[in-house]
C-alpha cells in the first residue's frame, strides 16, 4: 500500500510469530489418531469452538466485500449477517444428534441415518464444491490482500498476486497438515480476536473522522440504514419478477435481490451452511460433549453479529468521507462525475479507510486482521476437505487402515489441497467475475442437502430411497442450472433465444430457482419414502426425534440450563432490535 510504517510491519511480523508459536505448540501435542488429527481429540472448549466457527466463516473476501456493499447499498447485506440465528438451530436442534452419534463428518451422519451411498454422494459433492468455491475464493482474497500490502512486490517474473497467494497457501497448508484440527482451531481463535480488534479500530477512527454518528446519517441519508429499501428499489417490477427481463446476467451480480428470495431462499442457504456443512460443523464435533458444543455455537452466533458494525458500517463511513469530500483521494476514487458512487471502485472502501484514517501501528494491526481472516478460512477448507476425503472416501475403500495410516492420508490430502490451490492461481488471477460466479454455486448446492438432513431428523418414516432420490434430483437440478448459466457467463455476446426454455431457466432469479429446488426435493423425498419400505427404527435409534430413548432425552436435557436459554433469548432480542433500528 505504500503507507505502512516500520512499526506496522513489526505488528504484522508479531502476528505471524504468534500464529507460528501457537501452531508449533499444538503440533508438538499428540496427533497420531484420527480423533486427535481430525477432531482435536474432542477436547475443544466452547470459546475455541465459537471463535473457530466465526473465523472460518469470515474471510478477507467478507471483510472487503461487506465494506464495499456498505459503501454502495448501506446495510442491505446485513440480512446475511443477521442469519446468526441459524447457529441457534445448530446449537439446540442439530448438535444433540451429531454429538450423540460420535461421527467425524456430516456425510457419516447421513450414512447412519440413511445409507452408505448417501454418504459417498454427499462427500463427493462437498469436496468438489470446496475445491471450486471455497479454495478458489480464499486464494483470490489472499492475492488481493498481499497486492494491497505490497503492490510492487515481484520475484522471478511473478507479481504480488502470485507471490501473496503462494505464501498464504503454503504457510496455512503446512500448519494444517502437521497440527490437524487442534492447530486450525487454536490459531483461528487468535485470528478471530485479531480480526475483530483491528476492525473495531476502523469503526472508531472512521466515526471520529466523519464527525460522529449524527453527521454520518446526515451525509449519507437514512435510506443507507434501511434494511429493506435497497432490496426493493425503484423499478420494483423487475425486482419482484421471477424472470429477469433486463440484461442477460445482470441479476447475478447486482444487489437488487427480491425480498421474497431474501425471506425464504436465503435462510435455506444459511441453515445448510451453518448446520450441515462440514466446513463449519467440524468445530462443534471437536467439543467433548453436547454442552460445550452448544455453548460454542451460541457464542459464535454472537460473534456473527459483529460484521454488521465492524465491516458494513465502516463501508458506509467510507462513502460518507468520499461523498462529502473530507478525504479528497477517496472522493476521486469512489465518486463519479455524476456524484454517485462508482460500484466497481467501492470494493476499495476498507483498504482506503485503513490508508487514510488509521494511525501508524493500528494500521499494521488491521492488516494483520486481513491476513488472519484469509488464513483462517483457508485452513478451515483445507482441513474439512482432508477429513471428508480420508474418513468418507479412503477409509471406506480401505476399512482396515490403521490410525497412523489415516492420519498420514489426511496430511497428504492437505498437501493435495495445497497443490490444487496453487494450480488455481492462474485461473482466478484478476478474475473478479469468476469469484462472484463461484460464490453463487452454494445456492444450488444447499436445497437438497438441507432437505435430507432436516427432514431426516424430524420424520423417521423417511428412508434411504427417499434420501437418495432427493439428493440425485436436487444435484441434477443444480448442475443443470450451472450448465445453462455458464455460456452466458463466459461469453459476453452469448444469449439464448428470448422466450425459449433455456432462456427462462437462465433468467429466473437464482433465489427463486433455489426455492423451487427446495420444494421439489421435499416432494420427491416424501413421495418416494412413503411409496417404499419403512426404515428399521432400531437401526436409526437416536438419529431422529421419534426414535430418541428416554436416556437420550435425559442426557440432552442435563446438558443445558437457564443460562444457555437466556443467552439464546438475548441473541434473538439483539437481532430483532437491529431489524427494528435499521428500518429507515
Amino acid at each position: 500500500m505504500g503507507t505502512l510504517a516500520a512499526i506496522d510491519w513489526l505488528v504484522i511480523g508479531g502476528y505471524f510469530l504468534l500464529i507460528f508459536g501457537i501452531a508449533w505448540w499444538v503440533i508438538k501435542q499428540k496427533t497420531d489418531t484420527p480423533s486427535d488429527f481430525f477432531l482435536a481429540g474432542r477436547h475443544l472448549g466452547w470459546f475455541v469452538v465459537g471463535t473457530s466457527i466465526f473465523a472460518s466463516n469470515i474471510g478477507s473476501e467478507h471483510l472487503v466485500g461487506l465494506s464495499g456493499s456498505g459503501a454502495t447499498d448501506g446495510v442491505a447485506y446485513a440480512h446475511y449477517e443477521l442469519h446468526a440465528w441459524c447457529l441457534l438451530v445448530l446449537a439446540w436442534v442439530m448438535i444433540p444428534f451429531y454429538i450423540r452419534s460420535k461421527v467425524f463428518t456430516m456425510p457419516e451422519f447421513l450414512e447412519r441415518r440413511f445409507s452408505p451411498l448417501a454418504r459417498t454422494l454427499l462427500s463427493c459433492v462437498s469436496l468438489i464444491g470446496y475445491i471450486l468455491t471455497k479454495i478458489a475464493v480464499g486464494i483470490f482474497a489472499g492475492g488481493v490482500v498481499i497486492s494491497v500490502l505490497m503492490p510492487e512486490l515481484s520475484f522471478m517474473g511473478l507479481n504480488s498476486f502470485w507471490i501473496g497467494s503462494m505464501i498464504v497457501i503454503i504457510i496455512t497448508g503446512i500448519y494444517t497438515a502437521l497440527g490437524g484440527l487442534r492447530a486450525v482451531a487454536y490459531t483461528e481463535a487468535i485470528q478471530a480476536i485479531v480480526l475483530i480488534s483491528g476492525s473495531v479500530f476502523v469503526l472508531i477512527y472512521g466515526l471520529k473522522a466523519v464527525g460522529g454518528w449524527g453527521q454520518l446519517v446526515e451525509i449519507v441519508g437514512t435510506d443507507m440504514f434501511n434494511l429493506w429499501k435497497p432490496l426493493v428499489p425503484e423499478g420494483m417490477d423487475i425486482t419482484w419478477a421471477p424472470v429477469n427481463t433486463g440484461d442477460q446476467m445482470a441479476w447475478y451480480f447486482n444487489d437488487q435481490y427480491p425480498w421474497l428470495g431474501m425471506l425464504f431462499a436465503a435462510p435455506i442457504v444459511g441453515l445448510w451452511y451453518w448446520t450441515t456443512d462440514q466446513y463449519i460443523v467440524q468445530r462443534a464435533l471437536g467439543a467433548p460433549n453436547e454442552q460445550e458444543a452448544r455453548r460454542g455455537s451460541i457464542f459464535a452466533a454472537f460473534l456473527k453479529l459483529f460484521p454488521v458494525f465492524i465491516f458494513i458500517i465502516p463501508g458506509i463511513i467510507a462513502f460518507a468521507l468520499a461523498k462529502s469530500g473530507m478525504i479528497a483521494e477517496m472522493q476521486q476514487h469512489m465518486i463519479g462525475a455524476d456524484g454517485e458512487v462508482i460500484r466497481e471502485n467501492a470494493q476499495a472502501a476498507f483498504p482506503m479507510m485503513v490508508a487514510h484514517i488509521l494511525p501508524v501501528g493500528i494500521r499494521g494491526l488491521v492488516m494483520a486482521g486481513l491476513l488472519a481472516a484469509l488464513m483462517s478460512s483457508l485452513a478451515g477448507v483445507f482441513h474439512a476437505s482432508s477429513t471428508l476425503f480420508t474418513m468418507d472416501l479412503y477409509n471406506k475403500l480401505k476399512p482396515k487402515s490403521s490410525d497412523q495410516e489415516l492420519v498420514w492420508v489426511g496430511r497428504l490430502a492437505v498437501g493435495a489441497m495445497i497443490i490444487i490451490g496453487l494450480l488455481w492461481i492462474p485461473v482466478i488471477q484478476g478474475s473478479r467475475g469468476l469469484y462472484d460466479y463461484l460464490q453463487g454455486i452454494q445456492s444450488y448446492l444447499a436445497p437438497p442437502i438441507f432437505v435430507v438432513f432436516f427432514m431426516g431428523i424430524f420424520n423417521s418414516r423417511l428412508n434411504r430411497e427417499g434420501c437418495l432420490s432427493a439428493l440425485i434430483v436436487g444435484i441434477f437440478l443444480g448442475l443443470f442450472r450451472l450448465i445453462v448459466d455458464t455460456p452466458a457467463f463466459l461469453f459476453d455476446d452469448f444469449a439464448y433465444t428470448e422466450g425459449s426454455f433455456l432462456w427462462i431457466v437462465n433468467n429466473i432469479f437464482f433465489q427463486y430457482y433455489s426455492m423451487g429446488m427446495f420444494v421439489i426435493c421435499i416432494v420427491v423425498m416424501v413421495a418416494v419414502s412413503y411409496m417404499t419400505k419403512e426404515p428399521d427404527h432400531d437401526k436409526i435409534s437416536g438419529l431422529t426425534y421419534n426414535t430418541l430413548t428416554a436416556e437420550d432425552r435425559r442426557e440432552s436435557r442435563t446438558s443445558w440450563n437457564w443460562k444457555d436459554v437466556g443467552w439464546s433469548v438475548l441473541l434473538m432480542s439483539i437481532i430483532i432490535a437491529i431489524y427494528m433500528t435499521f428500518t429507515g
